[in-house]
């Protein structure tokens, strides 16, 4: 397979590529603002879409969206392809999908509350430790008492119910104390106010759509719309890593392949690293460690390499460094370590050059044959065939009409889930509350106010007072008593008398 140019070196005159077989070894492209970093993102992702890659990256600044037009083919674009070596360069654009959480830009990416799972909710949600575990716990509960957790309805409702029945949860679960579960509940309601409510439901994102190839064989550019998610950092960071974490988690082990089956850039990568705790930046590096042999190729762009953390860093074999302006000390300190991570070149004295270097140059090293990285070239990088700008609404909407997926994922749905099972429940027992009940004799006397009881003392008596029933019997018995007495009486005086018979 042809591999993918990316430019021409100006000190030795070579064409500088990144072979599509070692494109899963992960890539860096670095430097300053203005130097040309953009530009250098669409000619990757147009020459991985051109071999039947898909590519899924975010469009920070809203001008990575002109890979979905054909550029305008200017005699200085032209010239500029045809010295360095781009073969049957004109305008064209690229298969594009738009996305986008808030989905006024693109169709809607949805996840659902089960999927995201309760470490990079945390996350998003700014919790603390204890929080966090209360968080596990609502999980946790979910799952034993067969609730769907789908939308941030349904999270609140499960809060509710642990708050309901703190005690029992706090006794079988572990320590749930009542101003946790507050803190948890206001920051639902922070990221409620931030858009993410939208974020949260069905239908959830599938990942075969995001690793599309179209009829004529080259990958699709999936274009998530970042340009005001970006304002949201821990939204916007969480959100990609929770996408990467699902395709190491949904894909199979592949191996080395020709080409990857997806390629996967993180615009504006130190917000995925800024302030995140030990644990999610181990997993990080776990992901991008083991992603490879998935198929997936992880490309990260920020203005410092030293924006990714060293254990991450040693893992992206692919380097795109742009100028770094050394105004700072910090800046100095990054490009001592941008310089210190390329293969020399004894031809070139790279911490001197990273500063000289123009718009739309860079120092490139990429890995070759049996993964050896190349020496460092300074390049001229080669210009993409798309648009080098934002497009317009109307070619926006164009694109979006034209969109295989957009009858899935623009009509929200909600199915039954915890908010609808929980408000059942707790109707059917409003309502058996409500309901009579059978009432024992006791009862009924007592609600009656003793008159019954009153009835039943009357008739069968009491300790201290016969009742009916008792003064009839003896009355009977004393009358019958009386008739017999009188007649034996009367027979034996008129025996002894010699009365009649």
């Amino acid at each position: 397979m042809d591999p993918i140019l990316l430019g021409k070196g100006i000190t030795d005159d070579i064409a500088v590529t990144l072979l599509p077989r070692l494109g899963n070894r992960h890539g860096l492209v670095a430097g300053a603002t203005g130097t040309g970093k953009t530009v250098t993102l669409m000619t990757l992702a147009e020459g991985f879409s051109r071999i039947g890659v898909p590519v899924f990256l975010a469009d920070v600044k809203g001008d990575v969206s002109g890979l979905a037009v054909p550029g305008a083919g200017t005699e200085a674009l032209l010239q500029r392809a045809r010295d360095i070596g781009v073969a049957d360069y004109a305008a064209a654009a690229s298969p594009t999908i738009f996305w986008d959480l808030y989905g006024k830009l693109g169709h809607p990416v949805r996840t659902t509350v089960s999927e995201m799972g309760p470490t990079l909710l945390a996350r998003i949600l700014e919790l603390n430790d204890t929080q966090a575990g209360v968080l596990d716990i609502v999980f946790k509960l979910a799952d034993d008492r067969g609730l769907l957790l789908l939308d941030l309805d349904d999270l609140r409702a499960l809060l509710g119910l642990v708050a309901d029945e703190r005690k029992d949860i706090s006794t079988e679960y572990g320590l749930v104390s009542a101003q946790t579960v507050a803190a948890i509940q206001r920051s639902l309601l922070r990221l409620a106010q931030d858009g993410g409510e939208a974020f949260f439901g069905e239908p959830a994102l599938e990942l075969a759509d995001i690793m599309r190839v179209n009829h004529d064989g080259r990958g699709v550019i999936g274009i998530l719309a970042a340009d005001q998610l970006v304002l949201k950092p821990r939204l916007y960071s969480t959100f990609l890593l929770w996408l990467l974490s699902e395709l190491f988690e949904t894909l199979p082990e592949v191996g080395d392949l020709d080409k990857p089956k997806l390629v996967f850039i993180f615009d504006e990568a130190h917000l995925l690293f800024d302030d995140a705790p030990p644990a999610l930046v181990q997993r990080i590096e776990q992901v991008v460690r083991l992603i490879r042999s998935k198929g997936v190729g992880v490309y990260f762009c920020s203005q410092f390499p030293d924006d990714v953390p060293a254990n991450i860093l040693g893992q992206l074999g692919n380097r795109v460094q742009h100028a770094l302006r050394a105004f700072t000390p910090r800046d100095q300190k990054a490009v001592r370590v941008a310089a210190e991570t390329f293969v020399p070149n004894p031809k070139l004295d790279v911490a001197a050059t990273l500063a000289k270097l123009g718009t739309g140059e860079a120092l490139v090293s990429t890995l070759q044959d049996k993964g050896i990285p190349s020496a460092v070239q300074q390049t001229q990088i080669a210009p993409p065939r798309c648009r080098m700008g934002a497009i317009t609404e109307a070619e926006r909407a164009q694109v979006r009409a034209g969109s295989p997926v957009g009858t899935r994922y623009d009509t929200a749905i909600n199915r039954e889930s915890a908010t609808e099972l929980l408000a059942q429940r707790a109707q059917k027992t409003v309502e058996q509350a409500d309901a009579p009940k059978a009432r024992t004799r006791a009862q009924d006397d007592e609600q009656e106010g003793g008159f019954g009881q009153s009835i039943k003392d009357a008739i069968f008596g009491t300790k201290r007072r016969q009742g009916m029933i008792e003064t009839m019997a003896k009355q009977t018995t004393r009358t019958v008593g009386s008739k017999l007495g009188n007649q034996i009486v009367r027979g034996i005086l008129g025996g002894l008398f010699g009365g009649k018979r």
